[in-house]
């Protein structure tokens, strides 16, 4: 990992394979993908190791931002690899230009997702995205993960 990489990690205060299944279960996704006052009308996963998963994030005033990714890696309930990019409905590649976002936001991400037991019972979980921390600051993409993680939380107290 280089430094400059953009990591952000969350206690939750939950098991491991309860976060696992929040962070990977459509069902829950769905409940808490997107910052504060965003919802996710859409998200499609199949979650096996070459296939992709498919989400919508609406904001509060109606805007879509649609993004699609593949499966690289997947260790239950341990790690999770993949790759992003911004979409369309139907799954085609958009620039994040289209989106608002600058050209020097990279047209793919690699995720990598670990998923750590942390004091026995709680879980933590760390993102580690291949591009600048700089650029997730930019782009506000740091604030909108830790409100997205927020609201994970949240969904993972009432399971």
């Amino acid at each position: 990992m280089k430094d400059s990489d953009f990591v952000i990690t969350h206690i939750f205060n939950a098991p491991r394979d309860l976060v696992f299944k929040a962070w990977t279960d459509p069902q829950y996704v769905a409940r808490w993908w997107g910052p504060h006052g965003f919802t996710a009308p859409f998200c499609k996963i199949d979650f096996r190791v070459g296939c992709s998963f498919h989400y919508c994030m609406r904001s509060p005033d109606g805007k879509e931002y649609w993004t699609k990714g593949t499966y690289q890696e997947i260790v239950v309930p341990e790690k999770i690899v993949s790759t992003m990019y911004f979409s369309d409905a139907a799954g085609n590649v958009v620039a994040p230009t289209e989106y608002g976002l600058g050209p020097d936001f990279p047209s793919e991400m690699l995720d990598i997702v670990t998923f750590d037991i942390y004091a026995g019972d709680k879980t933590k979980l760390t993102l580690h995205r291949n591009h600048a921390a700089s650029i997730a600051r930019r782009y506000q993409e740091d604030e909108g993960w830790n409100q997205s993680l927020e609201r994970l939380a949240r969904v993972i107290a009432t399971l």
